[in-house]
């Protein structure tokens, strides 16, 4: 099946000219991000293989019927991006990759912990400079600390082992309680005693209507004051501006976060040359108690052939049986 890879860039090639290799499908790799005004570059696809970035609203979906693609292939296990009530009136099926490489992720979650911790980022700098002064980085023991996690799939769950073994109390938010969890002795709360406990808070949850700005006005003014709070999941989970008057105001100890709301004119691209244009991101980076990255949590070797192969995997059994292995509704977005 010919296939149109938007957003590709050259690991993408790699990864997937690997998961394929045997696999007969036609991979057009294309640079730019699949839109409305870049969804006539797959025509003669069958399917599209988009990325988190890329904006999948319904014109979109539509410009992609009428191209021929009866496909969505997701390079990610998040499908916010996509308007899955108007695939479902077009016809159009979507995939996505359920799960990679959790470690991937959880175990960067738990860098950007001790780095923005213990500030190592300043204290590189600093040596680089000559200058060996310990005045600014202060950090804590994780030992003892209460650590709440939200969202405790795969990611979570993993991200909670990596924490138990720092000697943390865990506590936890999710609708469903993951077993593997409570063997480590997680103790679920509801959302109020989750941030009001805490010392960190660590987001794993799909970004749904239900967890849209999770972390907004009233959720940061009820966090333990000074905590640090990290949001390795999806940038609409929190509202930025209301973290940042938590950090303000000192209710908001610390931010790590590696997804930003509107990340899509930012990240994955080399904007060392320009202007940042973004006034809310602008204002982040003039904090000295945050720490940014641009998405890169998934980014291990591992992950990226996991995304690979799911990915594949989904064209194919596609174009064997009309549907993708792992299939996403419009009913999983309640």
């Amino acid at each position: 099946m010919k296939v149109a890879v938007f957003s590709a860039k050259p690991y993408d090639r790699l990864s997937l000219d690997e998961a394929n290799a045997g696999g007969g499908h036609e991979l057009v790799y294309l640079e730019a991000g699949l839109s409305t005004a870049t969804a006539a570059l797959a025509a003669d696809a069958g399917a599209v293989c988009a990325f988190v970035n890329d904006r999948l609203d319904r014109p979109c979906l539509e410009a992609l019927r009428r191209a021929g693609v009866g496909l969505v292939a997701l390079r990610s296990a998040g499908f916010n991006h996509v308007d899955l009530a108007a695939a479902r009136d077009l016809g159009l099926m979507v995939g996505r990759v359920p799960a990679y490489s959790p470690h991937a992720v959880a175990e960067h979650t738990v860098a950007l912990i001790l780095t923005l911790n213990r500030k190592t980022h300043r204290a590189y700098n600093r040596v680089r400079e000559g200058n060996f002064a310990l005045d600014g980085l202060l950090g804590f023991d994780l030992q003892g600390k209460t650590a709440g996690i939200v969202g405790t799939g795969q990611i979570g769950a993993v991200a909670a082992r990596i924490l138990s073994g720092f000697g943390c109390r865990l506590l936890a938010f999710d609708r469903r309680e993951n077993p593997a969890c409570l063997e480590l002795g997680v103790r679920y709360v509801d959302k109020d005693e989750l941030l009001a406990r805490c010392d960190l808070v660590t987001l794993h949850c799909p970004l749904t209507p239900e967890t849209h700005h999770f972390i907004d006005e009233a959720a940061v003014a009820r966090m333990k004051r000074g905590a640090m709070l990290v949001n390795t999941s999806r940038g609409g989970v929190i509202d930025t501006r209301a973290v940042i008057r938590g950090l303000k105001s000192g209710q908001v100890g610390s931010l790590a976060l590696d997804v930003y709301e509107e990340e899509g004119d930012l990240f994955f691209r080399d904007l060392s040359s320009s202007v940042i244009r973004d006034d809310v991101f602008a204002r982040l980076l003039t904090f000295p108690n945050v720490l940014i990255t641009g998405h890169q949590a998934f980014f291990t070797r591992e992950a990226l052939a996991g995304i690979a192969e799911a990915t594949l995997a989904n064209v194919t059994s596609f174009e064997r049986t009309g549907r993708p292995l792992h299939a996403v509704t419009v009913d999983m977005m309640a």
